[in-house]
Order: C-alpha cells, then sequence, then structure tokens
C-alpha cells in the first residue's frame, strides 16, 4: 500500500476502506506523506466525496492520531460542542451554557483562530482573568463539579468516551 495508490483510487471513485484511510491519517501525521500529497488526496475526495463508512473511518482515523483523554468515569452522557470553525463564535459561548444548565455534562476543547477574527479560545482570553490553558484534571473536575468546561487545546489531544 502507498500513498499514490490511494490517491488513484479516490480519483477513479473507489471508496477508501479503513486501512487506506489509517495509513494515509499515520503517514500524514508522522510526515512520511507530503502535504501536496495530502492535497490530492483531499482534492479526489471532494470531488468524488465519501460514503459513510469512509466518513467514519476517516473521523475515527483522526481522532486516535492523537492522545485521547477518556471522559467516562465523570457521566453516563457528556456532549461535545464541535464546530468546522467559522466567524462569531455565536454557538459555543451561548448553547454550552444552555445545555449545562438542562443537567446535561458539557465538554468543549478549542483551538486559537486562523484569521483575523480570531477563535474562542482567542475571545476568552480577551477576558481578564478567564483561563483557558488549565489542566486536565481541572478541566475534568469543572465538567463534574459544574457540568461544563472549555480547555485550550494541543497538538496532540482530543476527547473520547
Amino acid at each position: 500500500m502507498n500513498i499514490i495508490e490511494i490517491i488513484a483510487k479516490k480519483r477513479d471513485k473507489k471508496p477508501l476502506n479503513k486501512e487506506e484511510i489509517e495509513y494515509f491519517i499515520k503517514g500524514y501525521t508522522n510526515g512520511e506523506v507530503a502535504d501536496y500529497q495530502a492535497a490530492a488526496l483531499v482534492m479526489a475526495i471532494c470531488i468524488n466525496g465519501m460514503d459513510y463508512e469512509e466518513i467514519k473511518n476517516l473521523s475515527l482515523a483522526m481522532a486516535k492520531s492523537g492522545d485521547i483523554l477518556d471522559l467516562s468515569d465523570i457521566s453516563n452522557i457528556i456532549v461535545d460542542k464541535h464546530s468546522s470553525g467559522g466567524v462569531g463564535d455565536k454557538i459555543t459561548l451561548i448553547v454550552m451554557p444552555i445545555v449545562a444548565s438542562l443537567g446535561v455534562k458539557v465538554a468543549k476543547m478549542s483551538g486559537r483562530g486562523l484569521g483575523i477574527t480570531g477563535g474562542t479560545i482567542d475571545k476568552l482570553e480577551s477576558i481578564e482573568g478567564y483561563r483557558t490553558d488549565i489542566s486536565l484534571e481541572e478541566f475534568k473536575r469543572n465538567i463534574k463539579e459544574i457540568g461544563i468546561s472549555l480547555i485550550r487545546t494541543n497538538k496532540k489531544l482530543s476527547t473520547s468516551r
């Protein structure tokens, strides 16, 4: 298996299997797959799409490419408010407290903005005294005790149940 064969397969409108997707993610994260190769595969995916199984396998491979924070000791149900990004941060800052007020535990890891608008973390850190660089222990304690917590991400960490 190699990245060129995987790109060609998706270019030819064929579905990628779990092993091919995991090979791509592992290769890209460890530097064996070049940016231009990743771009070619992403373009083929953009043009030809992915079926449900491919999307599931890609999502899981991406999630498993870093460390995973286990939150299963906190509650049977924990929701993650996730976003693909945008302008304004209209959702996180409003929806998370509303959901938590209903008794549902909410965990959110957020990153910095990529553009001039800044991201959720950038906006929250502009509030004097607001900390987003809390420890994982404090993050989990906040979820357990008050039902909500938001932490700044790093390159290796994601949440999982």
